[in-house]
């Protein structure tokens, strides 16, 4: 078991409001990932996908040739979950395995033209509909909430065990 541990003492005596901040950010990203979760799942089944999958054929699609322990690592899954995704996206022509030219041993996941189409689409419609969601804001703003988007998942990755997780303590 992993133990996380955080000296709070220093932190709150600095900064007051960081807690409370703290507090109110874990609120407020609770809520979009649920919300974008709920989107993303309809969105999906709109092309016969589940959200996993369209996730797994967007990591093939756009990182080339994967392992399953690679799409495991790269979507937080453990392997098993991840095979059955690709599993599914086989079954629907999306991706093909096929086994390294350099390690026959090794078997790689690559998105068939079928399945990189779909996900192109997917994409832009997502991209459609963010634009609409960005359209009344400044060009400054967009970039802003681009960059602070951005800096959030790297911290939030930086601090994510993809090998297939782990519980923790906080303390």
């Amino acid at each position: 078991m992993t133990t996380i541990t955080a000296d709070r003492s220093d932190t709150a005596a600095s900064e007051p409001t960081l807690l409370s901040d703290g507090r109110a950010l874990s609120g407020a990203v609770g809520d979009l990932i649920r919300v974008v979760q709920f989107r993303d799942r309809d969105r999906a089944c709109c092309y016969d996908l589940s959200v996993s999958q369209f996730y797994a054929l967007k990591a093939v699609a756009e990182g080339g040739p994967l392992t399953v322990n690679d799409l495991a690592a790269r979507l937080y899954l453990d392997k098993s979950t991840a095979s059955r995704v690709a599993n599914g996206l086989e079954e629907k022509a999306y991706l093909t395995r096929q086994r390294d030219p350099e390690d026959g041993r090794v078997i790689r996941l690559h998105a068939t033209d079928q399945g990189t189409k779909l996900c192109q689409r997917i994409e832009e419609d997502l991209a459609s509909e963010y634009a609409s969601l960005l359209a009344d804001l400044s060009p400054e703003v967009r970039a802003g909430v681009t960059w602070l988007v951005g800096q959030l998942t790297r911290s939030f990755s930086a601090r994510v065990d993809a090998s297939g997780g782990s519980c923790c303590v906080v303390s």
